[in-house]
């Protein structure tokens, strides 16, 4: 019997997506009714909007005064690649590898730059030893792997006296999780993790070790326009004061300054922090209460808050990869959660985006439902 009876509650909102992530609550286009569209970026009123989203990005992450921010090109992808191509060289690397995105700039160091790094891989569900990373080389992590689940518990592995620089890909940490600044040398993300911003926009921090290294590190390898941070051995400043390197969308800016003034009447950081953390104690309450699903992170000291992957454990079934997706499947359809399946490199399984612009209220929601569609597709499989 598959026709078991459903829940009583909804979720209010069914979009769980690990990204783009929920829209802040509330959310209506009519709020980006003042983005200036038709206008030059480069305009007064198009530069000024560029720097608020600046001014206001290092304001509710704590960015200390002397590190730069950027708006860039092509999401966290373009931040980590522009990063990586303008930056090593120098030193060696460490590529510390535990999902399908650090295993990607690894990938990029090796084949693209032709360097040869020392690559720390962890299977999906745990971390690799952070105790052998080696600081005097420049070290490239990820803070949070949004495929896997896992994340480092903290900064205290970094060392303060490192010779190396520090490249930390934070774009489904950033707005969620505390980031240590004095230990991050350079940290990217983009607008669409935990802002529920729009896509293709990417954000990068450097800290004044990796200015230093831009001003005085010529890469062996040609640089395209869109990745060159410097003109005559020095920093172009303005890149960082809202003179972006191509064209970005204004209707966009406009979204991320709204969601950061959502973030900043809440309460800035420490309320996003929060909130993420409440959604994932609900999952985390939930998963120990039950014997038929765990979390992919092994140790919960390294669970992520804000994409918390799941697996599941039952011994009767035998298609693990089948049964996940027709779970996610049967969520969709009941139109209860949406885009929740695990990441297609990932093992099988659900991913639910629990950033703060996702309600606690839905997450609990959710709940009975992922108990609903497990039960029904165990039913299922054995009709």
């Amino acid at each position: 019997m598959t026709d078991l009876p459903t829940p009583a509650a909804r979720p209010a909102n069914p979009r769980f997506s690990s990204g783009p992530c929920a829209k802040i609550p509330g959310f209506s286009p009519d709020l980006l009714s003042d983005a200036p569209l038709g206008r030059s970026h480069r305009a007064s009123v198009g530069k000024a909007r560029l720097k608020e989203a600046i001014d206001r990005t290092r304001a509710v992450l704590g960015v200390p005064a002397d590190y730069r921010i950027a708006i860039v090109p092509a999401s966290d992808t373009g931040a980590v690649e522009m990063a990586l191509w303008s930056l090593l060289g120098p030193r060696g690397v460490d590529v510390l590898a535990w999902e399908s995105f650090g295993e990607g700039w690894a990938t990029d160091v090796v084949k693209q730059l032709k360097l040869d790094p020392r690559v720390l891989k962890a299977p999906y569900g745990q971390l690799p030893d952070l105790r052998t990373v080696d600081f005097a080389r420049d070290v490239i992590f990820t803070w949070n792997g949004t495929t896997s689940g896992v994340r480092v518990p903290n900064g205290d592995w970094i060392a303060r006296d490192r010779a190396g620089l520090t490249i930390c890909d934070a774009t489904s940490a950033a707005f969620a999780m505390d980031l240590p600044w004095d230990r991050l040398d350079v940290v990217t993300f983009s607008w669409q993790k935990a802002l529920g911003g729009e896509g293709a926009h990417g954000m990068l921090i450097l800290g004044p070790r990796a200015v230093e290294r831009l001003e005085s590190h010529t890469p062996a390898w040609p640089m395209p326009k869109i990745f060159r941070l410097t003109k005559g051995g020095k920093l172009i400043e303005g890149i960082f004061e809202g003179e972006t390197i191509n064209t970005p969308s204004m209707l966009c800016v406009e979204d991320y300054l709204v969601a950061l003034k959502w973030a900043e009447a809440l309460g800035g950081l420490p309320a996003l922090v929060a909130r993420s953390d409440a959604n994932a104690r609900v999952i985390a309450d939930f998963v120990a209460a039950r014997d038929w699903i765990a979390n992919l992170a092994e140790d919960p000291a390294t669970a992520s808050t804000t994409s918390v992957c799941l697996r599941f454990t039952d011994p009767r079934i035998t298609d693990g990869a089948g049964f996940a997706k027709a779970v996610a499947k049967r969520l969709e359809k009941a139109g209860v959660a949406l885009d929740v399946g695990a990441y297609r490199d990932a093992p099988p399984g659900l991913r639910i985006w629990c950033g703060a612009t996702v309600e606690t209220a839905d997450i609990s929601a959710l709940m009975p439902w992922i108990d609903w569609a497990f039960e029904a597709e165990i039913a299922a499989s054995a009709a």
